[in-house]
């Protein structure tokens, strides 16, 4: 129960401000009536912002130096068909959720007011959205306003008696907007000998009622669609609004309908609990878009789900419900690699009625695979499948893909005719995405954002809209973006308010000259210590430098020295928000997106050489059999000596001639890097493998000139062990100092029946065996998976391995149990990043916590709350598994555009075999390709395939037997592949 009393206070004497109680009356479990008031002050001073008012300007509230924030509505706002003198926008909730592209778009809607109450409900629907609308409040050229109309007496609207909240919501935006509007004409009536042109107060809904209610009550109202289309770029703008909004066209006939409709919340929750019912992920495998998976807690392996039936509208990535279907519908994982774009080809985006969900081609598609069902071998035995039921939470972003040329009426750019076309994404796994359109031949060729809207069951396709068009196929600029967009990440340059937080030094700052400066406090000195730094080549962002020297006792002094960012970057302020949004520095081929700006990544924490530098100092004593005696932690200044490539140090220390303690210092951080790495790999760390290439680009035009394979040297092994033992120093104090909140890092055990098909694999082909029941007894097998023929097989099994393993993640000491807190893959009990906080957020958190724990500061309280921490590492593991991808997509492009127009023989390994095809490696290159039957000859060859064996026996003009792990020699040239518009390296075997 609740009711409102209004009070006046002594300010609303001198009207300025009423008091609004809200009082909540409870029932407490003892049966006592508990009375809750909470106090709202209603103010007369909160100005309209708008530059026609004069009034508004001396009421207005004044900050710390008695000045007045800067008025953000224009006098001379811009007009339309419909509202010559020009307009203010007061959009209500759902045309935000509708329309953010929309508003967005950066000189099409202006002088926008955001009420208070609106921002609000966008925030509860949609946090990602009210982000968004936030910056939108940030940006000066959009001028977006937030009117703050519930602290406003005059706008502040009390919720009636049976009203529900939506309704008292829509009332105080209509009663804002009548408000406004009376305002502006005050405003303007009152500089009289000035122009009498009054702009419109604009509400904008997509809500009948609202709209309703606002007309019969004199308020200017439009949906969405009716008001831009009065704007002058009317077609570029439409497309650009939900479809989800769009009424459906009406039918003559009934549309049918070809998906179960999806359970309630409710229905699934209570299937849930009862174990009747299995919530998870759904996955779409890349080489079959008609077969998806879900792992649930309840089984250890995957349901399989197969066909766009059982799949019911579930994008990849989507939280779904899924029901066990029955055993005689179990059926074999695909063998056949089934591509969307070559089965829906000559599909017509336009056409819905009495389409099936499944084409005649795809359902031949699946029948090959039911045949299947009864292999003998493990793949091909018949295994749980399961039909999605229902959806928890929609994944769906803005996805990037061209539109499909076969979908287009009309190619014409002239033609501005609206139609429904087909957007391909580039993710294999999403479906096509029907958009409407009026500007289809232009947007042919050109790489485009688009948004999923809804997925009705009546609809084979899901309907999206158009978001922008990015550029035009293969330009860098287009696909660089494509990629960042695809990743989600954040490459937008830094806001004002972050720049504002820098050193106001700028590159100019330095370490105090004077000890008795407060940037010293609680500083050891350490300027004396011949430190280095040792990175990639062309590193700028220096985190970390080391040094060793020998003690009286015989013994070693060793010291990891990381960059202080945390000096520079204080919990909470803006910059601090924006890195931990961020939570990585992503890395491509020719450029970095930075988690921090330049000014601190490059230069003030940069750990340079021959400067003076903060830093956070990890010191041990060792013993020369590589024991630790001791660990000590402090804050320290340091002075680098030389910032080494890996190259420059591992000549430098295998050149005899050079006998220098700096030289000398590397030699012994060598030795001991080496006893460490063996008490490791003895402790049953993984030595795994990935594909690492190197592109080397243009100088100037950043074009790719050639790709070799990265080389491993002593060196890069030298930086990491002393890394990976800061790290877990680090992790081990900040535990004791904090076991509920300490920000860690772990590597779950593989479930065994992740290495089920490779054990098998490396069985029937190698005769070989992978034991997995402790990181120990596999790293031991992966030492005996050697081919004695073929050095790189060894290699090929290790990359394969990685595929088998968990992710890594961050996590909040407090949410596991001790044992949980291993690193499977380096073999530690604990651990976390403390070794690059210029480009982790992880490792930010990790010097604030370590610094509280050595008494150095306080710990913030964010850093005490395990319900923010947790959400820390929500973020910056979803961030970091992101950035890694994107690396991976740049690389992948790069690689393309380095063999644009080659025609190289390599070779290459298979490393999965089909029914229709292989997927082949080449270690050259770092990258695979899938080749199909298809490519090898027209029309495409017959072949037997022998899952049992893997085996697959190609007849007809090619006539040849492919095995898997077997070496094989391909022809590599280039090709734009069509389902993705990406150019990417073609294989085919010689």
């Amino acid at each position: 129960m609740e009711y409102f009393s209004l009070k006046r206070s002594n300010a609303a004497d001198r009207g300025q401000t009423n008091l609004s109680s809200k009082v909540y009356v409870r029932s407490t479990k003892s049966g006592k009536v508990q009375k809750i008031v909470r106090e709202l002050y209603l103010r007369q001073d909160i100005p309209c912002s708008s530059n026609l008012c004069k009034s508004c300007i001396e009421i207005a509230p004044t900050d710390y130096s008695k000045k007045v924030a800067p008025f953000i509505l224009s006098d001379t706002p811009a007009g339309s068909k419909n509202f010559p003198h020009g307009q203010y926008l007061v959009p209500d909730t759902n045309a935000f959720l509708t329309g953010m592209d929309l508003f967005e778009v950066e000189n099409a809607l202006q002088d926008v007011i955001v009420l208070q109450t609106v921002l609000e409900e966008v925030k509860n629907r949609s946090l990602p959205l009210y982000h968004r609308l936030i910056a939108l409040t940030k940006n000066e050229g959009k001028r977006f306003y937030v009117f703050f109309n519930e602290f406003r007496q005059e706008t502040h609207v009390v919720r009636d008696a049976g009203e529900t909240i939506n309704d008292r919501n829509d009332r105080a935006v209509r009663k804002a907007v009548q408000w406004y509007s009376q305002h502006i004409k005050d405003a303007v009536a009152a500089r009289s000998k000035l122009s009498k042109r009054v702009p419109s107060v604009v509400m904008i809904s997509d809500d009948r009622d609202n709209l309703r209610k606002a007309r019969l009550e004199g308020i200017a109202a439009h949906t969405l669609f009716d008001f831009v289309s009065g704007l002058s770029n009317a077609d570029e703008l439409l497309d650009m609004i939900s479809a989800a909004e769009e009424k459906r066209e009406v039918r003559s006939k009934k549309a049918e309908v070809f998906y179960s409709e999806h359970f309630t919340l409710s229905k699934m929750m209570t299937g849930v609990k009862a174990g009747t019912l299995h919530q998870g992920i759904f996955n779409v495998s890349p080489y079959n878009y008609l077969e998806g998976s879900i792992h649930v807690p309840a089984f250890d392996k995957s349901l399989l789900i197969l066909g766009r039936e059982n799949s019911n509208r579930a994008v990849s990535g989507d939280v779904v419900v899924v029901e066990v279907l029955p055993q005689d519908q179990w059926k074999a994982p695909s063998t056949k690699i089934i591509e969307e774009e070559t089965v829906t080809k000559n599909d017509n985006a336009e056409a819905e009625d009495g389409e099936n969900v499944v084409s005649e081609r795809e359902r031949r598609a699946l029948q090959e695979e039911v045949k299947r069902i009864h292999g003998q071998s493990a793949e091909g035995k018949p295994q749980p499948t399961a039909r999605v039921v229902g959806i928890i939470k929609r994944n769906w972003r803005q996805y990037v893909g061209h539109i499909d040329r076969d979908s287009v009426r009309s190619s014409s750019k002239s033609s501005r005719q609206q139609q429904i076309v087909f957007l391909v994404p580039m993710d294999k796994r999403i479906p096509k995405i029907r958009i409407r359109t009026r500007q289809a031949g232009e947007l042919l060729g050109q790489r485009v954002l688009a948004t999923i809207d809804a997925w009705e069951r009546d609809s084979r396709f899901p309907v999206g809209h158009f978001v922008r068009s990015l550029g035009e196929l293969e330009s860098k600029g287009a696909e660089t973006e494509a990629l960042l967009l695809e990743w989600d990440v954040q490459y937008k340059p830094f806001p004002k308010t972050v720049l504002d937080c820098l050193p106001v030094e700028g590159h100019d700052w330095k370490v105090p000259t004077s000890m008795d400066d407060p940037g010293w406090r609680g500083r050891k000195d350490l300027r004396d210590l011949l430190v280095c730094s040792i990175d990639p080549p062309g590193c700028v962002d220096i985190d970390d430098a080391l040094h060793a020297r020998k003690l009286p006792n015989g013994n070693f002094e060793v010291g990891v020295h990381i960059a202080d960012v945390s000096h520079f970057v204080k919990p909470n302020n803006a910059m601090d928000k924006e890195a931990s949004q961020r939570g990585t520095t992503v890395y491509l081929v020719d450029k970095r997106i930075d988690m921090l700006p330049m000014l601190l990544g490059t230069d003030l924490c940069s750990l340079k050489p021959y400067v003076e530098r903060y830093a956070f100092s990890v010191l041990w004593e060792i013993t020369s059999d590589a024991d630790i005696v001791s660990a000590h932690f402090t804050k320290s200044v340091i002075r680098s000596r030389e910032a080494f490539a890996y190259e420059q140090a591992q000549i430098r220390i295998d050149d005899k001639s050079q006998q220098d303690d700096l030289t000398n210092g590397m030699r012994t951080l060598m030795m001991l890097s080496k006893k460490l790495r063996q008490k490791r790999m003895d402790a049953g760390a993984l030595n795994l493998a990935s594909p690492e290439v190197k592109i080397q680009t243009e100088s100037e035009t950043s074009d790719p000139v050639d790709v070799q394979t990265k080389k491993q040297l002593d060196t890069n092994s030298l930086v990491e062990e002393f890394m990976l033992l800061a790290n877990i120093s680090v992790a081990g104090k900040n535990y004791e100092a904090f076991p509920q909140t300490a920000l860690l890092r772990r590597h779950a055990p593989p479930p065994k029946t992740n290495f089920e098909e490779l054990d098998n694999q490396l069985k029937v082909k190698k005769g070989l065996e992978l034991r997995t029941d402790s990181s120990k007894a596999l790293a031991d097998s992966l030492d005996t998976c050697v081919d004695p023929n073929e050095p790189f097989f060894n290699t090929l099994v290790r990359i394969m391995a990685t595929r088998c393993m968990m992710s890594a993640e961050y996590f909040c000491a407090g949410t596991q149990a001790y044992p949980e807190f291993r690193h499977y893959g380096l073999a530690s009990e604990i651990y976390t990043h403390f070794t690059s906080p210029i480009r982790r957020y992880a490792d930010l958190e990790a010097h604030r916590q370590l610094a509280a724990a050595i008494d150095y500061e306080q710990l913030d309280s964010s850093l005490q709350s395990r319900g923010k921490l947790e959400g820390v590492c929500k973020n910056i593991n979803v961030r970091h598994r992101n950035a890694q991808m994107a690396g991976r997509a740049s690389i992948e492009y790069y690689v393309g555009q380095a063999l644009k127009g080659k025609d190289i023989t390599e070779d290459g390994f298979v490393m999965k075999i089909f029914s229709n095809g292989m997927v082949v490696f080449v270690p050259r290159f770092g990258i695979e390709s899938l080749i199909r039957l298809r490519d090898l000859a027209t029309p495409e060859p017959e072949a037997e395939f022998d899952a049992e064996n893997y085996t697959l026996k190609v007849k007809g003009e090619v006539n040849r037997n492919v095995e898997l792990f077997e070496k094989v020699k391909v022809r590599i040239t280039d090709e734009m592949e069509e389902s993705t518009g990406k150019r990417k390296v073609k294989l085919t075997l010689v």
